[in-house]
């Protein structure tokens, strides 16, 4: 076991962002966007996930404790070390590159599938 995923399982064992985090990503239906407030690429994502109506978190990875080790553990996971990280009922998507290069109207089809926006 990594030193970044021994850090990251105490934060999930051991505070609410950690925990947060946690459920986020294994137990909710929607999408979580691993993001940073100044990111263009972030804000781009969550606008588009906006515009489509889509039920989704947004965890600001500056603004939380342990932020920087919370991404270091995304590395891990997903081999992504840039934010936004993105993923929608616990399938990891990528990226702001990713998302946005699926078809609009795919994109939304999919988004319904999952039931992350009302069909």
């Amino acid at each position: 076991m990594s030193a970044a995923q021994t850090k990251a399982e105490d934060i999930i064992s051991n505070n609410a962002v950690g925990m947060f985090f946690s459920l986020s990503i294994m137990t909710r239906s929607g999408g979580t966007v691993f993001s940073k407030s100044y990111c263009p690429y972030c804000k781009a994502t969550k606008a588009l996930l906006s515009s489509m109506d889509a039920k989704f978190y947004a965890i600001e990875l500056d603004q939380v404790d342990d932020g920087s080790d919370i991404q270091a553990y995304l590395k891990e996971k997903t081999n992504q070390s840039s934010v936004p990280n993105i993923f929608i009922n616990k399938e990891h998507i990528g990226g702001n590159s990713d998302i946005q290069a699926i078809d609009k109207d795919e994109l939304k089809t999919k988004l319904k599938e999952l039931n992350v926006i009302e069909a």
